[in-house]
């Protein structure tokens, strides 16, 4: 199996959907030879600001002398992204040799009369054995979906569980309340383990501290209200923070937006918990290093000038809102919006929070059998903004956004992570 047949051979597994659950995963890795039970991990789960926090952590880690694998979903440019060690990406052919053992596993499993694992289940198992035949030191593990029933909750211990913020999002899977969607996150919760939680509203951290204590977990509310933030501006932000007695001031980060620095936060404060108990060993110069040096592409991106062009991976209410909050920290004359956005989304509310920004409005379609038809999409947007203009091809969008703006314009791309990949590599010239 060579590199492209492995990419057909668990993209056409997609065909499966998305089936929660941990039978099939726990059989395969099995046949594996249970690589997963040779790694510490550091496990994430939460609506938002789950990438950037496992890429702040990732990055301390590997500035502190580690050997750190990330595994994460979905990528933006190019498969290999979602598993890597040490900020490289799994080598092809890597993925090929990988991805063929875990083919030949999954033809005794469909024997055995097992249903068929879904394309998440492959790559989970095919970054478990990777990061095991690596020797990685640690693991930093972001959920794909919700917590209790995904693959990646296989494992049986973590060094921490790391929870972002949990707002509503695939409310068809993980509940229609944030008291559901927090229990189904907090499943990634370990007996007697340990957890650090972003400050949420008290349904959600009501939940979790109920899950906690059933497990009897030590549980952690992150305290935002310590961080005092210096600086917000185009090139990322500056804070200070106190934590257990101590005081850091003058943390930097690149990521931009005040939210990068929470999510920065929430990181640090993990490492710190894991240092506490003789877990990590990490510097202080390593921290500051770490978070300053993460990067996270696609996350209020700024890639081009002249006129400014943003990309950002908002792709539920939470985000958008998020979004639409910083996007004033750039200095712009008229916005140019171009949005795409998957079907199974709250479409409605995330255009009521973003389009009436705008001064022109382009639609446009993610390429993924999940995507929003233009012209469905561009019914809704009418409602709140009347300047629009459907362009089905993401070529012939970034396109018409370039002819609509001037040098003091700002252009930004939302709406969906698969959307932003696309043009990302459409813009850089990578495509």
């Amino acid at each position: 199996m060579d590199y492209q047949e492995a990419l057909n051979y668990i993209n056409d597994k997609n065909k499966f959907g998305s089936r929660l659950g941990l039978e099939r995963i726990e059989r395969l890795l099995e046949l594996l030879g249970n690589p997963h039970m040779d790694l510490k991990c550091i496990h994430i789960a939460g609506t938002n600001g789950k990438g950037s926090t496992a890429s702040y952590i990732a990055t301390v880690l590997k500035e502190a002398g580690y050997k750190t694998g990330l595994f994460t979903s979905p990528y933006l440019e190019r498969f290999n992204e979602r598993i890597s060690i040490n900020g490289e990406d799994i080598p092809d052919e890597r993925l090929a040799e990988i991805t063929e053992r875990v083919k030949n596993s999954i033809d005794i499993m469909l024997e055995e009369g097992y249903t068929h694992p879904t394309t998440f289940e492959i790559v989970t198992a095919i970054g478990f054995v990777y990061f095991r035949e690596e020797n990685t030191d640690y693991v930093v593990l972001e959920v794909g979906l919700g917590g209790r029933l995904d693959s990646t909750n296989v494992i049986r211990e973590s060094l921490i569980s790391v929870i972002t913020t949990i707002d509503y999002d695939h409310m068809d899977v993980l509940g229609d309340t944030l008291a559901k969607i927090a229990y189904e996150k907090a499943g990634i919760i370990k007996d007697n383990g340990l957890v650090l939680t972003y400050p949420q509203a008290e349904e959600a951290l009501n939940t979790i501290r109920e899950v906690a204590e059933k497990r009897g977990a030590t549980l952690e509310v992150c305290p935002m209200e310590n961080v005092e933030i210096l600086r917000l501006d185009e090139s990322g932000g500056a804070f200070n923070y106190r934590y257990n007695g101590k005081y850091y001031d003058n943390l930097e980060i690149s990521l931009i937006g005040k939210h990068q620095v929470f999510n920065a936060t929430l990181a640090l404060t993990a490492l710190v918990m894991l240092k506490d108990r003789g877990m990590v060993d990490i510097s202080e110069e390593a921290l500051r290093r770490g978070l300053k040096n993460t990067k996270w592409p696609g996350r209020l991106e700024v890639f081009k000038r002249n006129p400014l062009f943003i990309i950002d991976g908002a792709h539920n209410i939470q985000g958008i809102r998020v979004l639409r909050e910083n996007i004033d920290r750039f200095n712009y004359r008229r916005l140019i919006l171009g949005i795409g956005i998957l079907k199974d989304k709250e479409v409605e509310p995330m255009v009521r929070a973003l389009v009436d920004k705008a001064d022109e409005v382009v639609v446009t379609e993610a390429n993924i059998y999940r995507k929003m038809d233009a012209e469905d999409l561009e019914r809704i947007i009418k409602r709140y903004n009347t300047h629009t203009h459907v362009r089905k091809s993401l070529r012939e969008a970034v396109s018409k956004a370039y002819e609509l703006a001037d040098g003091e314009d700002l252009i930004l791309f939302t709406g969906s992570l698969y959307l932003i990949g696309d043009i990302r590599k459409m813009v850089l010239g990578n495509n």
